[in-house]
């Protein structure tokens, strides 16, 4: 018996276990470029916690309580977890299954036609005692590598998901990042449309005023009234903005949706630094190209199964124990029992099912190349897009801010001159709205400037091990071994 639990000690040995199929950027037929095209950015990698690089206290905390208490992030881990369960019930085919097993039994027989002399009305009858213990292993033998590529296939799919989790976290980062920056935009908008209120107030009771004394028409008067109204109804929006932007950003952070919040008071500044990499970076630092590569080995490792399930199937059970009719007997070593029992499947005809297998393997592993390299491809889309915008934007914005000054300028004298008699009173409401307009659409290219930079962030991958991220490549493979 001991001799035959070592064989079988030894075949699972020379087994071992699954890993995950190597990480490898495979040939797309589209040279990674040297340099991005639209911007030339600083050498280095983005820093995982890039969030911080807006200097905003108020930001970082709302981000980081987006990782942890937003409940999509938690489904998704839960998610994860399933699936890394999953994955060690897979690996655990590559291991014989051992059973511990005792049976008793206790049996009454009758002898039928066998009379007991002198007792006609009597049935010979006797009792059997049976008692049985035994250990029993069955183990299907790997040898073409089937159940290894079953565990691998199922290991790539896990860290697919891995970094999926890992993509999940990086969007919700961003998603708040400009989640705030909405919230400070509305403020920022709020407070101007209050200082413009307050400001087409005053100029309507001081034409209100002249209009009184007899000095400007009543179209003045109707005039100035038209634009405050125009204003209020601005602030209104504004607010009602606001009222959304904090509701959203409420969500995000997993709290209950009502508008009351620690709202920013202002925009933060941009540093005019971008964020810098090579092109063959994006590979190994965005979750999704990581996924789309993940998959891609999770598609090869299928074929390699298809392929494997054309050879025969070679299966070890074995059992080993004591069988007596004394329970006292059971560890007698004078009773025990033992069976080994090998199996032998190979399949001869299935009507074509096994090789249209391989040849729908083959096509999944196909598709699932084209799908890497589109999303390589779009994933340099994305940053040459982001860095032309982020100069683009710089660009306007500075163009906006020398209206502003000039709108500003204009409106002051506008008004000067209608105090004395030199320019109608449109003048003074076309210069007032200018520049009031002027001045939102500012703020509104700041906030846009600063998206994009998230939107820069997210397209170099940034972030890419997050914090709260409960797995690492090395740790899911490491964890099924």
């Amino acid at each position: 018996m001991t001799r035959r639990l070592n064989t079988l000690a030894l075949c699972v040995a020379v087994a071992g276990c699954a890993t995950a199929p190597p990480v490898a950027v495979p040939d797309i037929g589209v040279p990674a470029p040297p340099t991005w095209t639209a911007a030339e950015t600083p050498p280095g990698r983005i820093a995982l916690d890039w969030w911080t690089d807006f200097g905003d206290d108020g930001l970082e905390a709302a981000v980081e309580a987006a990782l942890t208490g937003n409940f999509d992030l938690q489904a998704a881990a839960a998610r994860l977890e399933i699936a890394a369960s999953d994955a060690r019930l897979a690996a655990a085919e590559l291991w014989p299954s051992v059973d511990a097993r005792y049976n008793g039994a206790r049996q009454q027989q009758n002898f039928v036609g066998l009379p007991i002399p002198g007792a006609e009305d009597q049935v010979l009858s006797t009792i059997f005692t049976n008692h049985g213990v035994s250990l029993d292993v069955s183990w299907e033998i790997d040898l073409w590598g089937r159940l290894r590529a079953a565990s691998q296939l199922v290991l790539a799919n896990l860290q697919a998901s891995a970094a999926d989790l890992r993509g999940a976290q990086l969007s919700m980062a961003g998603q708040t990042a400009k989640a705030w920056f909405a919230v400070a935009e509305a403020q920022q908008q709020i407070d101007l449309s209050q200082e413009t209120v307050e400001s087409f107030s005053d100029s309507a009771n001081q034409v209100r005023g002249r209009f009184e004394a007899g000095i400007r028409p009543p179209l003045d008067l109707r005039l100035a009234l038209l634009n405050l109204a125009n204003a209020e109804a601005a602030l209104d929006q504004r607010l009602q903005q606001f009222d959304a932007a904090a509701r959203q950003l409420k969500v995000l952070l997993g709290e209950y949706a009502d508008d009351v919040i620690d709202a920013p008071l202002a925009l933060p500044e941009l540093t005019p630094s971008v964020p810098g990499g090579l092109p063959a970076d994006l590979v190994a630092r965005r979750p999704d190209l990581v996924a789309a590569e993940r998959l891609l080995a999770a598609a090869e490792a299928n074929l390699g199964i298809t392929r494997r399930n054309r050879f025969p199937d070679i299966a070890l059970t074995g059992a080993a124990g004591t069988a007596t009719n004394a329970l006292r007997s059971l560890v007698d070593g004078d009773f025990s029992v033992w069976s080994l029992l090998a199996s032998v499947t190979a399949p001869l005809w299935q009507g074509g099912r096994l090789r249209e297998e391989v040849n729908r393997a083959e096509a999944e592993s196909a598709e699932a190349l084209a799908t890497f390299a589109n999303a390589v491809l779009t994933a340099y889309a994305e940053v040459e897009t982001s860095l032309a915008a982020d100069e683009f934007l710089q660009r306007r914005e500075r163009h906006l801010a020398a209206a502003v000054e000039q709108a500003q300028a204009a409106a002051v004298l506008a008004y000067e001159r209608y105090i004395t008699g030199l320019e109608p009173y449109v003048t003074v409401l076309d210069s007032q709205r200018s520049a009031f307009q002027a001045e939102g659409e500012l703020i509104a290219a700041r906030r846009l400037r600063l998206d994009n930079r998230v939107d820069l962030y997210l397209a170099l991958g940034g972030g890419f091990e997050q914090l709260d991220s409960p797995f690492s490549l090395d740790d899911l493979e490491a964890g099924m071994d």
